[in-house]
This record gives C-alpha cells, structure tokens and sequence, in this order.
C-alpha cells in the first residue's frame, strides 16, 4: 500500500489553481490551446498529488492520466475542453467576487476539476486512485471514448466532477443524447418563370421537420428538436438543397433504436426529391441504477444531498452503459453552463472536495 501524507483542503489554494486553469483557454478543437491546457491540468495535479501526469496524445488534443499507484478501483473522469472560443478570457476574465468565483470553464467543468485534485490530495492514501481528464468531451469524445471506457472498466466505479445539477443535487441518471443531420436534395429553377420545374428542397424540408417532431414521446422522456435548418441561395432560386439539424434525448435503449430506425425510413415527400441522413445517439442513456449505489453512499457521506437525472449527456454514460457504477455531478455547485453568467458557488468547494475525498476513501478500502 502506498502512503502519501494527506494536505488538507484549502479554499483558497483551490481558488489560485482554478484561476491557473481558466487563464489558460481551451476551446473544444484548437489543439494548440488544448495542448497548453493538458499541461496546465497536470501542472495542478502533479503539484498538488505528486506522482506524474501522463499526456496521452490525441487527434483532439492531449488527455490528462494520473495514477496512485496500486490496484485500480476508483476512476475520477473529467474534461479540460470548454465551449468559449479564444478571446472569451479578455471579455470575461477569473474574478472572486461575492462569493462566487466567474470566467469561461468555471463551473463546466475546471470548478470540479480542482475539487477533485483538492479531495485525492486531502487523502492519506491516494492509491487504487485514477483521474482521466479528456479533451473532447464538449464535442462527442471520439478520440477518448475507448480510453475513458478501458480505465473505467479497470477501476470498476467512476466519479464524475461535472457541474452538479440545480441546488447542488448529484446527477444519478442521464439521458442518452445524438445530433442527427437530414440532408434534402431537390432541384433548382427558376422561382419567377419555372417555379414547378423545380424540386424545392425547402419545402420538402418543412415536410421532414414536421414528421421529425412529430417523432418525439415527451411523456416517456423522448425529446426529438429540429434545432438549426438551411436552405437556399437567392430570392429568385427554387431551392436545389437543405439541412436540418436535430437534437435528440431518450431515456432508454429501446427509445434509441426506434428513434435511429425511425430517421432511417424518413422518405421524400416530393416527387424527386431525395433524403441523405447522418448520425445516432451517440451517448447512451446513463440509468438511475448504474448510480444508486455510489448515492447511497454519498448521502452517508454528506446527508441531505439530493440527485436528479438530467437531459444533459456526460462521459458518464459511456461508463454506465458498461454497467460499470456511475456517479455524476460531484463537481462543483454554481451554474450558467456555457453561457457568459457562468459561476461558481466558493463556499461549497471544500464540502464537494470532502465528498470526493469520503468517497475515493470508501470505495478503495472496499475489499482490502
């Protein structure tokens, strides 16, 4: 067994390498950016947890590994990736201020981030300890997901520091989420002198945004939302093509595969007309089950905590869906989730790190 001597959590050393954090910038696909924010990530842990960060590199930019040695029973999953473009700091920089700390990535997700390098650091014995912080998550964790279910399955529990959910409730389930995109092929002409030698693909597309909505089950917890759409060229141009994109959430598997089939028979209501359609549920749902057990336990640890299950998806449900226990939104209380008003609440950060830290706690001593 590996000893390390425990620190204890401190607000305000956990404020200094939040604001380290968010002063580095990293947006989603600038690899550049996100190479510099890998290694901001494995600076704090590494100066926090000693030990080394390893940068795992990717074509989405650098993963973040830190092991404490021994055998894996616990994974801490994270992402260093945020929504906010580069520039975003200048407009909006770290500020505390009313006992809120704010700027681009604090509460989704760099606030958590912290409180779990702050709670392992709080731990006498940090090994059977994993922290995986990927740099794709905002984007659909293509280049992470095999890596992020590999040490999820090696542990065999996972701790995920998202944003907690409204009231600082734990998220204990998580819908299964996808963006599909319907491409409609029509024909051009002219709208003025031969308006009907034409194929309009905007009005075929109005014809598909209506039987897409018309696919969601909101009662069951299916939500189908035609969310951006084109069409077009000019004023006078029957349109010879047009898109539209859709959100999609669901509950359960079988939601998943009616939904997917569903968009696979969608069929041109023109003559002519051609329908091409892409994507899937990409993130399955994370079910209330896979998580009952770590809440269970989470609620000895800090009584009164509630958990919710969400709309939103996570790397979470990547490791629920291996049946491998799950449990979500330990990260930091506050919200504004990818928009400006983005915040932090400071006066939860050293509870949500303790609760971090009971749990790594109970979780590796399980089965010594």
């Amino acid at each position: 067994m590996m000893m390390h001597k425990a620190v204890p959590v401190r607000v305000d050393a956990m404020l200094d390498d939040l604001r380290a954090l968010v002063e580095v910038e990293s947006p989603s696909r600038d690899l550049a950016a996100l190479t510099a924010s890998a290694k901001a990530v494995a600076a704090v842990i590494e100066s926090r947890l000693g030990g080394r960060a390893t940068l795992v590199e990717s074509e989405a930019g650098p993963h973040v590994h830190w092991s404490g040695g021994g055998d894996p029973r616990v994974l801490i999953l994270g992402h260093h990736d945020t929504v906010f473009p580069l520039g975003t700091l200048a407009r909006r920089p770290f500020r505390v201020e009313d006992g809120q700390a704010t700027g681009p990535g604090v509460f989704d997700m760099l606030g958590g981030l912290v409180q779990a390098i702050h709670g392992v650091a709080a731990l006498d014995d940090r090994s059977g300890v994993e922290i995986l912080v990927t740099a794709d998550e905002e984007v659909g964790s293509r280049s992470s997901r095999a890596l992020l279910e590999e040490r999820a399955l090696a542990c065999g529990a996972v701790l995920v520091v998202e944003g907690a959910a409204e009231g600082g409730a734990l998220k204990t389930g998580r819908k299964g989420c996808g963006t599909f995109q319907v491409s409609v092929a029509g024909r051009a002409s002219h709208a003025g002198l031969e308006p009907a030698a034409g194929i309009n693909a905007l009005v075929e597309a109005a014809h598909q945004v209506l039987d897409i909505a018309a696919l969601g089950r909101p009662e069951i917890g299916t939500t189908v939302t035609p969310t951006v759409a084109s069409a077009g060229t000019l004023d006078n141009v029957v349109p010879a093509a047009a898109t539209i994109v859709v959100d999609v959430r669901v509950e359960s598997a079988d939601e998943k595969e009616r939904i997917e089939s569903a968009f696979a028979a969608l069929a041109p209501h023109l003559d002519g007309a051609e329908i091409t359609v892409e994507g899937a549920v990409g993130r399955p749902p994370m079910p209330e089950s896979a998580s009952a057990e770590l809440f269970a336990l989470a609620q000895q640890l800090l009584p009164g905590v509630e958990g919710t299950a969400v709309g939103g998806g996570s790397d979470g449900n990547f490791t629920a869906a291996l049946g491998v226990p799950t449990l979500d939104g330990l990260g930091a209380v506050g919200g504004g989730a990818h928009a400006d008003h983005e915040y932090v609440v400071i006066d939860a950060m050293a509870e949500r790190a303790h609760l971090v830290a009971g749990l790594v706690t109970s979780m590796t001593d399980c089965g010594r």
